[in-house]
């Protein structure tokens, strides 16, 4: 399988950036796979390629912004494998592409980004209909520290496959408190629209998880998403401590009014049922809170 890793464009402020390799630890994949020759394609699959300073930059969801940039420094032990899910066609690989800085499709995709002044890895798998390899798909449900499970919202059948996934999702890794964002993207189609934003909403509520809408084309929110699923799987795995230590200094750049906004919201909903299911919804859109 071909894999890559994503160029980017450097922000003019932050001088000699650069991408790295990451190691990758396939040992919980291993013990679970069958004695075949599977075995050769599942280490092609997670072999990581190292960055050639001869590739050619191209647009990616980096920016200049200082809570997202390709970081420099020291490598980190920590690598996030993040699995996208979804019907065929709804634009995986293009937030994959997005993702990964380069405009060729690959299956895997790994760079290192920082989200609140703190470096991670990820490990983007775009391999749920690899040669429609039930085995893979299997895999895939085993072996990812988060998800992405991503609908059309121009085809409501693909939001329908969607909530099935989830179902699937939550059956294969029953007791584990996996991070999930429910993705509906191809937001710019506005006339071809089949899913609403609150219909997206109240699934990601019935199903436990986190919602956004993406345009891969206009690359919409494509940052925030990942930025929002490096934060997820922090929230789960990291201390307490570390965790009240990121929010705080995430509330000391929020902005007054939305603070307010905030607080009046939660007094409305402590004395309406209605009001606490809406508070609910909204707070399946912050990606920064569990």
């Amino acid at each position: 399988m071909d894999k890559r890793r994503g160029s980017v464009p450097f922000p003019m402020n932050l001088p000699n950036l650069h991408r790295r390799s990451m190691p990758v630890d396939d040992r919980d994949l291993r013990a679970t796979m069958p004695q075949t020759g599977q075995t050769d394609e599942l280490s092609n699959l997670l072999r990581c390629t190292s960055y050639s300073p001869s590739e050619q930059h191209r647009d990616s969801c980096a920016s200049d912004s200082s809570d997202s940039v390709i970081s420099t420094g020291s490598e980190t032990d920590q690598v996030y494998k993040v699995v996208l899910l979804g019907e065929h066609g709804v634009g995986k690989s293009s937030l994959a592409r997005v993702f990964g800085g380069v405009e060729d499709g690959r299956n895997t995709y790994d760079r290192s980004i920082i989200v609140d002044e703190e470096e991670a890895s990820i490990l983007l798998y775009d391999v749920w209909e690899q040669d429609n390899n039930q085995w893979m798909k299997e895999q895939c449900m085993k072996m990812g520290d988060a998800y992405i499970i991503v609908y059309s919202v121009t085809d409501k059948s693909s939001f329908e496959k969607a909530s099935e996934l989830r179902i699937q999702l939550r059956r294969a890794r029953q007791s584990e408190n996996i991070p999930i964002i429910l993705v509906g993207n191809k937001s710019d189609l506005v006339r071809s629209r089949e899913v609403s934003v609150d219909e997206g909403s109240a699934c990601a509520v019935v199903f436990d998880c986190k919602f956004i809408e993406t345009s891969a084309s206009l690359h919409h929110n494509v940052q925030a998403l990942f930025e929002g699923i490096v934060r997820q799987i922090r929230l789960r795995k990291d201390s307490k401590e570390e965790n009240a230590r990121r929010m705080a200094n995430c509330r000391r750049r929020e902005s007054i009014s939305k603070k307010a906004k905030r607080f009046l919201g939660r007094m409305v909903a402590r004395k309406n049922k209605k009001m606490a299911f809406r508070q609910k919804s909204k707070s399946c859109h912050d990606l920064t809170v569990l």
